[in-house]
């Protein structure tokens, strides 16, 4: 999550992305597209991972659950012994594997627990989406990475959790092997420089993408899980991710359905591989996939980066609710929040408590353009420790009264 520099282009409209829809217009491919998930999901371990409906995504990130950062709350970080580290990599390097493995697994049992699920149903939610890193496949981690033990167990209660309460869920590969991004925690690692686009990294996040869909497919806590991410905000506007469409994507893709082949997973019941769009600024996707079939697109929206936009209530709410974020397929907006630019985030105009109407309207504006043009959203994260400050906070919105538990009652805005 939380990249810092602006993402801006412009792309037209692709080819379909979704080979059950061969022959359809884009228009009409949009309209089937949107109805491609239900809700509420069944909760029998023969769940099918997508059906037709007309219910739209809503849900949250789980943030810090399995990638800490450490600005969404340094207390918790400080309780997991990690005070004054960059990141999960370097906690468990300082402090030790066996000290650290005891203090992420009691994070891990704290920070996301039933409580948190429960919460989530009763504001309307049906989606979350959990970042995982490539180390939860322990015999991945070469001698000098370092990074805590014992993840898999807590996934896989989480994800009974959630299955058992219909929710659907997202698994995002979102710390890959040798870091996809430079300086930058929610890869787990604070790398001064990419070291993910080479074969030797590619070829373990896909042993980890094959290892994952096994489980998936074979365990019934997964049972809801539908959607499985190659890799979270890879570079954008860099020569290296050239390699990441012609070899990577391809590759992921066809180990994924190898999978599936070999389990025999009918063809109602696999998994949509989902990649970032276009509009994040790594080429189109799709360039080199021979099949697309069962695909979907990623948007991260945060106009917080985006400096086209003028930095007013009006501007803001308006370029939301005209915000067409879909470009390449069935499209969700995966990460977005109510968060704006360094620079005024702390003046009276953008006062998060001042000025909750403006960011109950600007959340309605964002609410309509992501059901009205994608599949919905999946807002970042469901919870932070930033004082009185809720715009990274699903869950602190909601308590605030920023964001109404009824998400059908918003106003009107756009």
């Amino acid at each position: 999550m939380l990249k810092t520099t602006f993402i801006t282009a412009l792309v037209a409209l692709t080819t379909s992305a979704s080979a059950w829809l061969p022959d359809t217009e884009p228009h009409a491919m949009n309209e089937r597209d949107n109805e491609i998930f239900v809700y509420p999901l069944r909760t029998e371990p023969n769940n099918k991972r997508w059906l037709p409906a007309t219910k739209k995504m809503r849900g949250v990130n789980l943030g810090s659950l399995f990638i800490y950062e450490p600005w969404i709350d340094s207390q918790e970080w400080a309780n997991t012994g990690c005070e004054g580290e960059k990141s999960e990599f370097d906690c468990v390097l300082n402090k030790g594997q066996d000290t650290a493995d005891s203090n992420f697994q009691a994070h891990w049992k704290r920070w996301i627990n039933q409580t948190d699920l429960d919460e989530m149903l009763s504001y309307g939610l049906n989606t979350i989406r959990v970042p995982l890193g490539y180390w939860l496949k322990e015999d991945l981690v070469d001698n000098s990475e370092h990074f805590p033990k014992g993840g898999l167990e807590y996934l896989t209660q989480l994800c009974g959790w959630a299955s058992d309460r219909g929710l659907y869920i997202i698994l995002d590969l979102h710390g890959a092997p040798g870091a996809q991004e430079p300086n930058q925690p929610f890869t787990g690692q604070y790398a001064p420089t990419v070291g993910f686009y080479s074969d030797y990294n590619y070829d373990r996040a896909i042993e980890w993408l094959e290892w994952m869909t096994d489980i998936i497919h074979t365990k019934k806590e997964y049972r809801n899980v539908g959607m499985l991410e190659l890799v979270n905000e890879p570079l954008n506007w860099d020569k290296a991710v050239d390699s990441l469409r012609k070899t990577y994507y391809p590759k992921a893709y066809s180990a994924i359905r190898n999978v599936e082949d070999k389990l025999k997973v009918t063809s109602n019941d696999r998994l949509h591989i989902q990649v970032m769009g276009s509009l994040w600024g790594s080429g189109k996707p799709t360039e080199f996939l021979s099949d697309t079939s069962l695909t979907a697109f990623d948007d991260h929206r945060y106009l917080k980066w985006d400096t086209s936009v003028e930095v007013s209530h009006e501007a803001y709410i308006k370029k939301s609710c005209s915000d067409d974020r879909n470009t390449d397929g069935p499209t969700i907006v995966g990460e977005w929040s109510l968060a704006v630019p360094d620079e005024v985030e702390k003046t009276d105009a953008w006062n998060p408590q001042t000025q909750k109407e403006f960011y109950t309207k600007w959340f309605s504006a964002q609410v309509h353009a992501y059901e009205k043009h994608a599949l919905g959203w999946v807002f970042w994260t469901w919870k932070a420790n930033l004082g009185d400050d809720y715009r990274w906070s699903y869950r602190d919105a909601v308590r605030a009264g920023v964001i109404p538990k009824d998400l059908d009652s918003l106003p009107s805005v756009c």
